[in-house]
């Protein structure tokens, strides 16, 4: 196994502050795609937190299925809100997607 960077070891202490009892499976994902390079700019903790959000709403909702329906990017995520903070209070997350967050 290659040295971690600095990068590194603050991605997988976000992750473990934000996502304490994810999945292994969920985390390695969201890891990897905090560690983008697209994120490099980005605090690892923002980093993190948008990488959960993005593999929440793709892997674990009806997203895909509404945007398939026809409805657009934004209604379709308003309408997974509740489906992504589900999934995040399973995993014990210590934040909450609200639905007026800009980032999202």
């Amino acid at each position: 196994m290659s040295a971690r960077t600095g990068r590194q070891r603050a991605i997988a202490k976000a992750l473990t502050a934000l996502l304490p009892m994810a999945p292994y499976a969920d985390i390695e994902k969201i890891r990897t795609d905090a560690g983008a390079v697209h994120m490099k700019t980005l605090p690892p903790t923002i980093a993190v937190w948008l990488a959960t959000i993005a593999h929440v709403r793709h892997a674990h909702t009806d997203y895909e299925k509404l945007l398939g329906e026809g409805y657009d990017r934004d209604s379709a995520r308003f309408f997974v809100i509740g489906a992504i903070n589900a999934v995040l209070t399973r995993w014990r997350a210590t934040r909450l997607l609200d639905e007026d967050d800009e980032e999202t």
